[in-house]
């Protein structure tokens, strides 16, 4: 017999596969999560930290970029003092603590505005080494850190200028809600700025000044974990394939503080490709954002549920199992043995007729051939007879049954068991950092278009009015390649004619292209929204710089795991950009969500806030919105942000049972399928084809050979039907002849005109009639 082929592989493949599916149904459906803070609530603390390390980044290497390229356009203008670069730096930029203007070669302060910048830690003589324009992190007196960025201000004749920026080391636009601080790391584990813990003397009591000591504590032994963690390779950290966040990321388990307990997620700063490195991914810094949520101790769990259903699933299969045997593997089996009894030419005991099926028909089929070999004929033994009632159940029917039983077990975990929808408590924590991770992503949605319009601003002011077209296409080429935010970039007179141009075919019309607003939104009705960013450049008589966004780049700020499908909507409601496919200007896909938006619109006090909300309607579900706040040219666009996420897609308790309850019952149903499948091809199919030719064997068909498909049950029993076949025929051979008439006599007509040659009987072995 094959050892793949036949009745028992299939069989005992399925005995296996259900026994153990009953053991992983026993330990995986019993099993209680005792954790006490959901494991969605540890992811989303590691986005939190994901988020502010991104925004850090982006603000580190931004800083960086405007400063140089700012020093490069004074650079190639004309020269002009140290307080003009510092007024016009300061015009268009918000963003540095202090600036300042040195002398390089005496060291000498030419200019400085803000906070004073600390220059005794720059050392002159090493600028020109490598790396000695590189930004730095330098501790001031009071204990805070600022980071240092350079640039060079270089006119011929001149004497060369050193430009210094100082700024702080906090992560910019990060919504933060109550009980949350944030942190951010230096390589050694030391916390060079936190916000979210009081200082002392900003506590109302004794109670508060306790818990603000244990909770910088807690941040502190947080900060130095995450530094530790923060220096191993990102590609031995994750899974391969999971994509996400480039850099090292985590979350941590604290201690408890009454019932609460503190929640850390932190996220080492990386360059947003893998194998690049950027200015602030170069400066061993991490973010550590810690959160105190309430546990749970009482969440229900117990594994009696996986108990029963293992038990359920060994009562199903062993009934299964046994139909299987009884009904099709012993029958056949029993033909098999009873086939090769009557090869052998034992023909005194009659055949053993199973009770069912084709396996019977087999059987009839066979003690008929018995008789015939005994010297009866075919019309003696007489036609099959038909069969009635439960006999006429065949291998099919049998498997069909043996599918019900297996999926009545496989259809309710499948369904209907352990459904988490009514009885899922989605933390509120969850709610809360949705709604703060939105406002987070609107703000930096709102801070990139404010760094365009200044950008746009800065290079309009440096072009003025004394700058040639040639000079003008470098200026705009180095902004365009600096600035991935901008589709092109163009400039044009008062009437809206192109004086000069870089990047891709502009979008707005000539009509369009000349504005006093600085942010605007064109192309309702068309496929694609097109935001532009307008500068006036000074003393070109209405001329100005105009940029289109790249839609793209609203697309990759929105694009965060763990928030869902987010979209940027513009005032009216219509769509603008997402982080998954969307028509533009479209409306949001559901009232909930538009309601909601409205709601976050509307202005608490001086200003819009976020809102997050809880929707148990059609399944749950987590949104937010967060309207434009913070100030800059954006804001009075009037634009929100919105995420919504199902919760079935996290990682609470509920949903996590419902998932494995779903798979136990899927790899059910897949082994029922997949054993009773292989059986149907196998043995039913064949074992039906056998019948038939059983039958018509045994009705006189002496002609037909019959030929094994397989190395199996069915294929013995075809064998032996072949040997039988040939035996009936040299039995025919051997009969002897009548006596033909005188020739007188008139031609006798009809068969029994002429008799059979009689020739020796010849003997046939098996192996001449099986064909693999």
């Amino acid at each position: 017999m094959s050892l793949i082929g036949g009745i028992r592989p299939p069989i005992a493949v399925l005995s296996v596969l259900l026994l153990s599916l009953a053991g992983i149904t026993a330990l995986v459906l019993g099993r209680v999560d005792n954790a006490g803070v959901p494991k969605a609530v540890l992811t989303s603390q590691q986005h939190f930290a994901e988020d502010g390390a991104i925004a850090l980044r982006a603000s580190i290497d931004e800083s960086v970029t405007d400063l140089t390229r700012s020093a490069a356009l004074f650079s190639a203008g004309q020269p002009v003092t140290g307080d003009a670069v510092l007024d016009k730096l300061g015009s268009s930029y918000q963003k540095w603590m202090g600036t300042a203007v040195v002398e390089i070669r005496t060291g000498k302060l030419v200019a400085a505005r803000g906070e004073t910048v600390p220059l005794t830690s720059v050392n002159t003589a090493t600028l020109g080494d490598e790396g000695g324009l590189s930004p730095r992190l330098v501790k001031l007196k009071n204990g805070e850190t600022r980071l240092l960025s350079f640039a060079l201000l270089t006119w011929p004749g001149r004497p060369q200028l050193l430009l210094v920026a100082s700024s702080t080391l906090k992560a910019p636009g990060i919504s933060l809600g109550p009980f949350r601080s944030i942190a951010v790391v230096d390589a050694d584990g030391s916390v060079l700025s936190s916000d979210g813990i009081p200082e002392p003397e900003q506590t109302r009591n004794r109670a508060d000044r306790v818990d603000a000591k244990a909770s910088r504590k807690q941040l502190k032994a947080f900060a130095e974990i995450a530094a530790r963690k923060a220096k191993k390779d990102p590609r031995t950290t994750k899974e391969p394939g999971m994509g996400g966040y480039q850099g090292v990321s985590g979350s941590l388990l604290g201690g408890h503080v009454l019932s609460d307990r503190s929640v850390a997620g932190y996220a080492a700063l990386a360059a947003p490709e893998p194998g690049e490195t950027t200015t602030a991914s170069g400066l061993g810094l991490s973010v550590v954002a810690m959160v105190k949520v309430a546990e749970d101790p009482d969440r229900p769990g117990s594994p009696v549920f996986g108990v029963l259903a293992a038990g359920a699933l060994l009562v199903v299969g062993g009934i299964a199992v046994a139909v299987l045997l009884g009904t099709v593997q012993r029958p056949l089996i029993r033909l098999f043995l009873e086939s090769r009894r009557l090869t052998r030419g034992d023909l005194n005991r009659p055949v053993t007729v199973p009770g069912y099926g084709e396996t019977r028909r087999v059987g009839t089929a066979l003690e008929q051939l018995r008789r015939q070999l005994l010297g009866e004929s075919p019309e003696q033994t007489g036609p099959t007879p038909r069969q009635s009632g439960l006999r006429r159940v065949g291998t099919p029917a049998v498997l069909a049954v043996c599918a019900v039983l297996l999926m009545a077990w496989s259809a309710p975990l499948m369904l209907m068991v352990n459904r988490a929808d009514s009885t899922a408590v989605v933390p509120q924590q969850l709610v809360s950092d949705q709604r703060e991770r939105t406002d987070t992503l609107s703000d930096r949605v709102r801070r990139g278009l404010n760094e365009g319009s200044a950008d746009l601003e800065s290079v309009a002011s440096l072009i003025g009015n004394k700058t040639e077209p040639d000079a003008m296409d470098k200026v705009l080429e180095r902004t365009l390649n600096e600035n991935h935010r901008y589709r092109s970039l163009y400039v044009v007179d008062s009437s809206g004619e192109i004086l000069t141009r870089e990047g891709k075919e502009p979008k707005v019309i000539r009509s369009h292209r000349v504005s006093s607003s600085p942010i605007r939104l064109l192309g309702r009705g068309g496929k694609e929204p097109v935001v532009v960013g307008n500068a006036e450049i000074p003393g070109r008589g209405g001329a100005q710089l105009v940029g289109e966004f790249r839609v793209e780049f609203f697309n990759a700020l929105l694009t965060r795991p763990g928030l869902g499908v987010v979209r940027l909507v513009d005032n009216r409601g219509g769509i603008i950009a997402g982080n998954t496919g969307f028509l533009a200007f479209h409306s949001l896909p559901d009232g909930h969500l538009k309601d909601l938006v409205a709601a976050s619109g509307q202005r608490l006090g001086k200003k819009a806030r976020a809102n997050g909300v809880l929707y148990r309607e059609h399944g749950v579900r987590i949104a937010a919105a967060a309207p434009f706040n913070g100030g800059g040219a954006a804001e009075s666009l009037g634009w929100s942000v919105v995420s919504w996420q199902p919760a079935n897609r996290l990682a609470i308790p509920e949903y996590d049972a419902q998932n494995r309850t779903v798979l136990a019952g899927l790899l059910g149903a897949a082994a029922a399928v997949a054993c009773l499948g292989w059986l149907h091809i196998v043995v039913a199919r064949p074992l039906r084809a056998l019948a038939g030719r059983a039958e018509a064997l045994a009705g006189g068909d002496r002609k037909t050979v019959l030929f094994p498909q397989h190395h199996d049950e069915v294929g013995a029993v075809t064998r032996s039907l072949e040997l039988i076949r040939q035996q009936l025929q040299d039995q025919r051979r051997q009969q002897p002849r009548r006596t033909p008439p005188p020739a007188s006599a008139p031609p006798a007509s009809g068969p029994q005109a002429s008799g059979p040659q009689i020739s020796a009987p010849q003997q046939y072995t098996p192996e001449q009639y099986t064909r693999n």
